[in-house]
């Protein structure tokens, strides 16, 4: 049984095309119990879903697939903050104008660079990687949401130029992010974007959550990053391995900003 997907997409972000009531049912067919809509919000004008996201309209449907699917599932309202820390003003006011229940916070520009573009990775590894890090780290810490999306995402990219990626070659700038999310209550997400993708590690892997859990981290969510009913709940049941391997034991369910513990199902 997988207990939550905190990381789904619908026709509210420019890059999905599925309706809410599409994913919902997939989630449902999953036998997933609590699910939350994560729209990109992106500000950065060069970016494709450039205020793409129409907040009341996304409300509006959110509320009434709450009512169709009452009793079977729960759905959370949350957003995905591309580059919050680069846009305070506005990401302050979208967040204090709605009843969100979480925001994710996503880096996917350093600088004028989309990690997304092969001309970002013609630099050398150590500065593509290392110069993304760094800015997760200031994003981190801008305090502006609660869950830490895909944080070594720049691998998606980058493992075709460079080859795997190794994060303990990067330990060091890895764990001052996570320290960074410690000191300001942020979770970590587990997505299997990368295994979709036919990556052979999660996103993060392993080694970073028993960092992150040797740093005093306590807060983990899931999420598939779906963009299509298919993608739903896609391969969680191994990102719960991860969990469970790394030292976790529970995950935390949002509500109105608030976390609270979720028990992470054991095997049998």
């Amino acid at each position: 049984m997988i207990p939550q997907d905190y990381h789904l997409h619908s026709r509210f972000s420019c890059d999905c095309h599925a309706t809410m009531v599409e994913m919902c049912r997939a989630a449902i067919e999953q036998g997933i119990s609590e699910i939350g809509f994560t729209e990109h919000f992106d500000l950065i004008p060069d970016d494709p879903c450039y205020r793409f996201f129409k907040a009341d309209a996304w409300w509006r449907e959110l509320d009434r697939c709450r009512e169709t699917f009452a009793g079977v599932l729960t759905i959370r309202a949350g957003i995905e903050l591309g580059e919050p820390h680069r846009f305070p003003e506005e990401v302050r006011a979208l967040l204090e104008g709605y009843p969100w229940d979480y925001a994710l916070g996503s880096l996917h520009w350093v600088g004028d660079w989309l990690i997304f573009d092969e001309d970002y990775f013609d630099q050398p590894e150590e500065e593509a990687y290392g110069a993304y890090f760094e800015e997760l780290e200031r994003m981190v810490r801008s305090g502006l949401f609660q869950v830490l999306a895909h944080m070594d995402v720049v691998k998606r990219r980058g493992a075709r130029r460079y080859g795997p990626f190794n994060p303990r070659a990067y330990e060091e700038p890895i764990r001052r992010v996570l320290r960074a999310c410690v000191d300001h209550e942020v979770a970590l997400e587990i997505n299997t974007s990368s295994l979709r993708r036919g990556m052979k590690q999660t996103t993060p892997p392993r080694q970073v959550f028993e960092w992150f859990r040797e740093e005093g981290g306590r807060w983990v969510t899931l999420g598939s990053d779906a963009h299509r009913p298919s993608q739903v709940g896609f391969a969680l049941d191994r990102a719960l391995g991860v969990l469970r391997a790394a030292g976790f034991q529970d995950l935390a369910c949002y509500e109105r900003g608030t976390p609270k513990p979720l028990p992470i199902p054991q095997t049998s």
